[in-house]
């Protein structure tokens, strides 16, 4: 029953065209609406407002919810850290998606972005090259380049990977990659995306891969072992 209502209500959301931060029937309109008990509504409702797709705000009312990627974001990550805790090559496997995506993506988006979005990346290879002159952590301007390079939902995943492998980083050997590797694998990755050539762009990302490939590989071999 609660699941049938959930589907009804998303078809109302989609039927209005209703956007994020829209207001709802209230709970009567929608019972009236829907011909369901005012528990059963308020359960579907409950069920849509995990999943994001409506906000309900006591004493205000019901809206459109946000409709992010949160909840999946939240789930491949937690499966694919309690994987990595079984001994399972989860880490690796969210590895091999994320660079099936990104190689796939960038081969497209080589000789197509604005060039206000290859000035952003351009600054962030900046900051990389000065940080690592500083000695200083180049995780989070890697983190933006890549989320600046693709789209919204690439993001979103991006985001997962990124959690997952921060809440398991003490497990991973410690085999740091010389940063200057680093900045000239995202100079080279600018440089093709800039040129339009496909296929040095998707090159190019699949080396950017090659050092946490083989942090993980280190670090789920027998006698690097996983907890």
């Amino acid at each position: 029953m609660a699941r049938d209502l959930q589907e009804r209500i998303k078809r109302l959301i989609v039927d209005r065209r209703l956007p994020p931060g829209a207001t709802l029937p209230t709970e009567s309109e929608l019972m009236a609406l829907l011909g369901a008990s005012r528990n059963s509504v308020r359960e579907a409702l409950k069920g849509l407002q995990a999943m994001g797709i409506v906000e309900i705000r006591h004493g205000f009312g019901t809206y459109v919810g946000p409709m992010s990627l949160a909840p999946m974001v939240e789930g491949l990550a937690f499966r694919t850290v309690a994987g990595h805790h079984r001994g399972e090559d989860s880490l690796l496997e969210l590895l091999e998606l994320r660079e099936a995506v990104e190689s796939g993506l960038v081969s497209r988006l080589a000789g197509r972005l604005p060039e206000r979005d290859l000035v952003e990346l351009g600054a962030l290879v900046d900051r990389m090259e000065q940080q690592a002159a500083e000695g200083a952590c180049l995780a989070e301007t890697d983190r933006a380049f890549h989320a600046a390079l693709g789209n919204a939902l690439l993001g979103e995943v991006l985001e997962a990977s990124w959690d997952a492998f921060h809440r398991v980083r003490t497990d991973l050997v410690d085999l740091p990659q010389d940063p200057k590797v680093t900045c000239r694998q995202h100079r080279e990755i600018l440089g093709a995306v800039r040129s339009g050539d496909s296929a040095r762009a998707e090159k190019a990302i699949r080396e950017n891969f090659l050092g946490i490939r083989t942090r993980l590989t280190a670090a789920t071999a027998p006698d690097g072992g996983t907890s």
